[in-house]
């Protein structure tokens, strides 16, 4: 075989190789491996959001709800885009909102024995004692060796809560800049809940008793033309709801759970987490939520609202205005991902020089780890427990 022959095999080769992991790049540019674990990427200040339905497949809807709107003929609609709610869908929205009330209460009593710090510079948390040392406080304003300086933390540390406009009527018009003081802001978990068939007697929504048609591109409501029977939004103020309403304890912190021990609560919680989870993740297939592609604002909704209120990448060129995009299960719950600590007992602490065998965990699974409860199999790589973690005698012994 001549040199020229081989040459073009080895090009051939290289050339499918690297087609081969660009093609891996485009297909998850959320996520990076890093030995076993895979878990989200951060992304940098000017990158977007990587999108959910690729750009391709947006363009070809668009092309065909153009198609649709130059005939003039009826388009049937099915709940919940006709307005009218998903009846299979209404009991696990109760489940939902059940779970994010014990999942909080559960959180809360746990809190009060294992403590939770958080970086006063760059908001980086920990759990249990002592926090690591772990060199990555790389932002504006930190120190020179990069360490982090803790505090005390709590609920909100581990649990952040996504908020999101509150609307009384999801298919109406959205909430424009002049309106962003007048319409409350719930936690957005809470509003997909309350669209999804959840009756809250502080936060109304406009139920139908009649589907929306869509004829020629326009939706027809037929209870706004004809409102013989429909008494649900009268004498109703749709907006300015934080001066005549109170905020309930929606977080569940004062709940009375029946557990003696902070293993009863972590088993319990666990459970509360993994049906939080995966609920909303089927309630988002069907409702949408919407959210920006650089900042983390999130509306529930199948548009997003007018508010000028983003302050990230290019924001000028916007207006002020988010770039908005379907968003995932990760912007709705906003998961803090913490160092895993293999044996929070012994007190060991977690150093720089050895943070690559170290794994890591969402922060709530954490702490319910260091209670005593069972971590299930989908966090288990994450974990990296089948990776031994030298000694600092034998660190550069390690290859």
């Amino acid at each position: 075989m001549s040199y020229r022959r081989v040459g073009s095999i080895f090009n051939l080769c290289r050339n499918t190789i690297i087609s081969n992991v660009k093609e891996l790049d485009s297909v998850s540019p959320l996520y990076y491996s890093t030995g076993l674990e895979v878990l989200p990427r951060k992304l940098k200040r000017d990158e977007r959001k990587p999108m959910v339905t690729s750009v391709n497949e947006l363009k070809r809807i668009a092309r065909l709800d153009k198609q649709e709107r130059r005939v003039a003929r009826e388009v049937p609609l099915r709940p919940p885009e006709n307005g009218l709610l998903v009846k299979e869908l209404i009991s696990l929205a109760h489940q939902v909102l059940a779970s994010r009330g014990q999942l909080f209460a559960c959180v809360s009593r746990i809190s009060e024995e294992i403590p939770i710090y958080f970086c006063s510079v760059c908001s980086e948390v920990h759990v249990g004692h002592p926090p690591h040392r772990i060199r990555t406080c790389d932002v504006s304003g930190s120190q020179k060796n990069k360490e982090h300086i803790w505090q005390r933390g709590g609920v909100e540390h581990v649990l952040p809560v996504v908020e999101s406009f509150h609307l009384y009527d999801r298919l109406g018009r959205a909430v424009s800049h002049n309106e962003r003081l007048e319409v409350d802001r719930i936690p957005a978990l809470v509003e997909l809940c309350i669209q999804a068939g959840v009756d809250l007697p502080e936060y109304p929504t406009q139920r139908r008793k009649f589907p929306i048609y869509r004829v020629a591109g326009k939706l027809i409501d037929f209870e706004k033309r004809f409102p013989k029977d429909d008494l649900s939004g009268k004498d109703l103020e749709t907006s300015k709801f934080r001066e005549t309403i109170k905020k309930p304890d929606g977080d569940g912190k004062y709940l009375n759970l029946p557990y003696d021990g902070i293993k009863g609560f972590a088993m319990r919680g666990m459970e509360a987490w993994e049906s939080m989870r995966t609920g909303a993740i089927q309630l988002m297939q069907t409702y949408a939520v919407q959210t920006c592609g650089y900042c983390p604002e999130v509306q529930v909704g199948p548009k997003g609202h007018r508010v000028r209120q983003c302050q990230a990448f290019k924001h000028q060129m916007r207006d002020g205005q988010h770039a908005w995009q379907e968003a995932t299960i990760d912007d709705l719950l906003s998961t803090v991902y913490v160092w895993h600590v293999r044996n929070p007992h012994a007190g060991h602490l977690l150093i720089d020089s050895l943070k690559r065998y170290y794994g890591k965990l969402p922060a709530v699974v954490e702490l319910f780890s260091q209670a005593g409860a069972q971590v299930g199999d989908d966090y288990y790589c994450m974990m990296r427990e089948d990776i031994a973690v030298p000694g600092l005698d034998e660190e550069k012994l390690v290859v």
